[in-house]
């Protein structure tokens, strides 16, 4: 088995996507290693323009399998619209999507929690996509996370309620903040778990390194300069998003990462004064 790597080298937007949709046939499996739906993956073929939130470059690829790694935090809501579109557009997923029993699940209240918290830092907010990351990010090293496991378990409602109340009493306490749409949110989500029980899900650790003699790409979300620790901080992601972060996020040996292809564009689309 031996592991490539692909990243952006600026904030991202350096077309990591096309990238590896043209590479992906050369694989045997392509792995998201970290990151959520904050990041933006489009390709176009076909006269048709597929955006990837979540879902690995690699779908596209009838021989490859994808693998949704520990590193991300999922987005059911988001996930299950991904999905519709593949099938809308004849891209069969069912037997080359895999996710990672180990990645985090972001909830209704974490997207209210970051949407609360730019609110409050006023003009010294960060920039955040109020896709919930962070705080689910948060709760992953607080030891309070959800995991794609937990949908598997016979107490997943009465765990995902015990945070969600949790969540509220930081949001009316902290920030004052209440959001109107919370139950029909809830619903939703709710209804795209129920969707995602339906896919493979795997120990992503054992599924990859069980591969003997695969050729793997480890596929990353954003740049190199949002890295949690080596970026611009604190205007970063919540991940690490350089190439060190694919042996956390996939559970691969350092030892077995080979080339390492960094992408990037002739000028940058980020501008902090």
């Amino acid at each position: 088995m031996k592991v490539d790597i692909l990243l952006g080298l600026q904030w991202g937007d350096e077309g990591k996507g096309k990238i590896v949709d043209f590479l992906g046939k050369k694989y045997d499996i392509i792995g998201r290693f970290q990151g959520g739906p904050n990041a933006g993956h489009t390709i176009k073929f076909n006269g048709n323009t597929h955006v990837l939130h979540t879902i690995p470059s690699g779908i596209f690829q009838k021989k490859t399998n994808n693998l949704i790694g520990n590193g991300v935090v999922i987005d059911p809501i988001i996930f299950s619209e991904e999905l519709d579109k593949l099938k809308k557009n004849k891209i069969l997923f069912q037997k080359n999507l895999f996710i990672s029993r180990k990645a985090h699940l972001i909830m209704p209240t974490h997207r209210y929690l970051d949407a609360a918290s730019e609110l409050a830092k006023g003009n010294k907010k960060v920039g955040s996509t109020l896709k919930g990351i962070g705080p689910t990010y948060m709760d992953k090293t607080g030891r309070n996370g959800l995991r794609i496991g937990d949908i598997e378990s016979k107490t997943f409602i009465k765990k995902f309620k015990s945070l969600t109340k949790k969540h509220n009493k930081i949001l009316e306490k902290y920030y004052n903040y209440k959001n109107a749409n919370q139950k029909e949110d809830e619903n939703i989500w709710l209804q795209s778990i129920t969707r995602l029980k339906k896919l493979n899900i795997v120990d992503g650790e054992y599924f990859i390194n069980n591969k003997k003699g695969s050729k793997i790409l480890a596929e990353g979300a954003q740049g190199t300069l949002l890295d949690i620790d080596f970026g611009s901080y604190p205007f970063v992601t919540s991940s690490n998003t350089i190439s060190a972060g694919a042996c956390i996020g996939l559970g691969v040996a350092p030892n077995k990462i080979k080339k390492v292809i960094g992408i990037f564009k002739a000028y940058c689309t980020m501008l902090r004064l």
